[in-house]
């Protein structure tokens, strides 16, 4: 086993990959608060993260792609180029590398790619499962909102839909790719919705919107929220609950 591995770096990047239920990521939280090998990887990570955010790629032109073609055609060989060491490759073994490479396609994934849309499904059928569903059982938003004081590194926001024909259900902790989010479980007659909830930069815009298996997905950002509401209900119907959602205070 080298410096950088611990043994648990392949379940790292199952995290990352949105692989582990929610009893399995527990445990391994557990054992990434005390493990100094894991805590160094995720740190890796999360600096990974952030200095993609900003980063700007441009298409080849078409010289280039010219070039490209006419080597390709000639069956030239690539010119061979020195690598060049990084400050964490004697960190990390394969496993962390993997994760890594996972967290960049992370970053650079906007909604609506079938990853995090299967994420987002997949999270909604195992809540499903009896003894999933709610953490916090409770109609009243100012029961649920504070339950998740502590609980989570940032505030979401709960608001009564009742009246709009949306009550509330109660609320949950989950972890969808890589990180802990708020699950806010709402109800529209025999229909479940799950609104999921995490902190994300950019300026408010329209819904998208998406569907996978049977199920609805509607996403929006508001307030420094990313928020993703998951149904088996009919899309005019979850549009309608965004709707109500955007427009309450």
């Amino acid at each position: 086993m080298s410096a950088g591995d611990c043994g648990k770096l392949l379940l790292l990047q199952a995290e990352i990959d949105g692989e582990l239920d929610a009893a399995e990521a527990a445990a391994l939280a557990e054992h990434r608060a005390g493990c100094p090998v894991c805590k160094r990887n995720e740190a890796l990570l999360l600096a990974a993260r952030q200095a993609l955010r900003g980063a700007t790629y441009h298409r080849a032109g078409p010289e280039l792609l010219r070039a490209v073609a006419t080597r390709i055609g000639a069956g030239g060989a690539a010119p061979q180029r020195r690598r060049t060491a990084v400050p964490w490759q004697g960190l990390i073994g394969f496993g962390a590398g993997a994760a890594l490479a996972a967290a960049i396609v992370l970053t650079l994934l906007p909604f609506g790619r079938p990853q995090l849309v299967a994420a987002l499904v997949d999270d909604h059928v195992r809540a499903l499962q009896p003894g999933h569903l709610l953490d916090v059982v409770s109609t009243n938003q100012h029961t649920v909102k504070p339950w998740f004081d502590g609980r989570l590194d940032f505030a979401p926001p709960v608001k009564d839909l009742a009246s709009s024909g949306f009550p509330l259900l109660g609320g949950r902790l989950d972890y969808v790719h890589g990180r802990s989010v708020a699950v806010l479980v709402y109800s529209r007659g025999k229909h479940l919705i799950e609104l999921f909830v995490w902190p994300a930069k950019g300026t408010a815009g329209q819904p998208a919107r998406s569907a996978r298996d049977g199920y609805n997905i509607v996403h929006w950002t508001a307030d420094g929220m990313s928020l993703s509401a998951v149904s088996d209900l009919e899309p005019a119907g979850l549009d309608q609950f965004a709707r109500e959602w955007r427009q309450t205070p």
